[in-house]
């Protein structure tokens, strides 16, 4: 049985390049950053070289790029730090959209707690956030807008700059979440507009569990752990230097391949949309046509011309090798039909019967060939079944 991963926007495989050069840091150069012997200033050194190349892919100051433990974290801390720093000024208002990911929608939602107040904007059908709507949103009280770049279950990309410029014009600090788009196209922190910018390694062909925060000169924001003085007093706790070295490993090679491999990814997607398109009737194209990250493809079986059940087609799929999902990685497990489709108008049906195609540096042709096919003898077999 042939086995095809589709799922390359939940994780990615660890490069070997990134691998080789991790290596070294867990044996031979293990020392902790924050000692004055030899040994740790050697690994303050590779530390600081490899925030250096992180800020440069972001046209960032290089003390403006704060390690942390990935994207989570990064979006955790740029809300929840300004929230808290904004707070004692009367400023207690956050806006966001419906279709964010959990960690922003559910740290806003925990910020609701405290007393903030959060304004969650509607999406249109292809998931995109209005300027303008952001625009009406903001009040005196407003103390950040945080909108994604690009959605991780559906890939559209969102007008961050002309949102950046909005918050701008407005007075008010504006964090985006980049963690799918981070290493798929460029990112300039000076031209979108952006205070805040979340990142994370594991998405690119780098390690788990290391990411990063772009944090603008200036901005006044909380710290949400607390202990030593590490990464400048803006983060509690050693630094993790193999993985600091292996996400900045992993941005070089996206900087050196970056180009080519997303016009080849988005030829394969097109490959994608074109047979799906016409191999089955009564498909949604959730993915914006043109406002998209070239590598992610989402699907709905739209249920008022098909009975679908989405949860037979992944473990069907998946007993014929396919690895596909149904939106984030964060939410697999759940039966709740994803809060993004809903946000875009889709009916619960609908969206519970959605794929996620997310493609990467493995796939070919042939996989997908082979998913289209699978996907159509698991449908088939599916509708057999419900007609009994």
């Amino acid at each position: 049985m042939q086995r095809v991963y589709l799922d390359y926007s939940a994780t990615t495989p660890l490069d070997p390049r990134v691998l080789d050069a991790m290596r070294p840091f867990f044996t031979e150069g293990f020392g902790n950053a924050s000692s004055i012997h030899a040994f740790g200033r050697e690994a303050r050194v590779a530390l600081e070289e490899r925030r250096e190349v992180v800020a440069k892919f972001l046209n960032a100051d290089v003390g403006e790029i704060f390690f942390t433990s990935g994207g989570t974290e990064s979006d955790n801390h740029a809300i929840k730090g300004v929230a808290f720093a904004s707070k004692q000024k009367g400023k207690t208002h956050l806006i966001t959209s419906r279709a964010e990911h959990h960690a922003v929608l559910h740290t806003c939602k925990f910020l609701e707690k405290l007393g903030f107040e959060v304004t969650y904007l509607p999406v249109g059908e292809y998931g995109r956030v209005d300027p303008d709507d952001v625009r009406r949103s903001i009040t005196d009280r407003t103390c950040l807008i945080s909108i994604m770049h690009a959605n991780n279950e559906i890939g559209t990309l969102n007008p961050i700059e002309e949102i950046g410029r909005v918050a701008r014009e407005h007075g008010v600090l504006f964090h985006s979440d980049t963690v799918q788009s981070f290493g798929k196209i460029p990112l300039d922190v000076r031209t979108l507009a952006v205070d805040l910018l979340s990142v994370s390694g594991h998405k690119i062909y780098g390690p788990k569990g290391i990411g990063a925060l772009y944090i603008r000169k200036g901005v006044a924001i909380e710290n949400i752990l607390h202990g030593g003085g590490q990464e400048r007093g803006r983060r509690a706790g050693t630094e993790n230097v193999p993985l600091a070295v292996g996400l900045a490993r992993a941005v070089e090679i996206c900087k050196e391949e970056m180009d080519k491999e997303m016009k080849r990814l988005g030829e394969l997607r097109n490959l994608l949309k074109d047979k799906l398109e016409q191999g089955f009737n009564g498909l949604i194209i959730n993915t914006h046509p043109v406002h998209s990250l070239a590598n992610i493809l989402s699907i709905s079986f739209d249920s008022r011309r098909a009975e679908i059940d989405g949860e037979v087609l992944l473990l069907s799929l998946d007993l014929k090798g396919v690895a596909v999902s149904n939106g984030s990685a964060c939410t697999s497990g759940s039966l709740e039909p994803s809060h993004v489709l809903l946000a875009m108008g889709r009916d619960e049906r609908t969206a519970g019967a959605s794929l996620r195609f997310s493609l990467g540096r493995g796939s070919t042709e042939s996989d997908i060939e082979y998913a289209v096919t699978a996907l159509g003898e698991v449908v088939d077999r599916h509708r057999s079944v419900m007609s009994r």
